[in-house]
């Protein structure tokens, strides 16, 4: 048969609060060892983790940066322009708004 799991009778799983708790040295350290083998056991997958995601932003920033200056130095819009600006002036043989 099933046992029933009522707050009363299993007390191997019940949680403590090594704050609220009074426990003994022994179990505070046990506590802390446990902790620190499950921190090392998930430090080398969130290691490679965070360097996969730190090589990824960096990968993001230097391409923007690289698309910024390559589309800046494509712009020609100002050459356009001095160049319309010669034309006019050469053609109006320096006017200017006081003549």
């Amino acid at each position: 048969m099933a046992e029933s799991n009522s707050p009363g009778e299993a007390e191997f799983a019940k949680r403590m609060d090594p704050k609220k708790d009074k426990l003994t040295k022994e179990q505070l350290d046990f506590i802390r060892r446990i902790e620190v083998a499950q921190w090392q056991k998930n430090f080398q997958k969130r290691r490679g983790r965070n360097v996969i995601t730190g090589l990824t932003i960096g990968a993001i920033v230097l391409g923007i940066y690289g698309y910024t200056f390559y589309s800046v130095s494509q712009e020609r819009f100002l050459d356009d322009l001095e160049e319309e600006a010669k034309g006019v002036r050469a053609k109006d043989g320096f006017k200017t708004s006081a003549n």
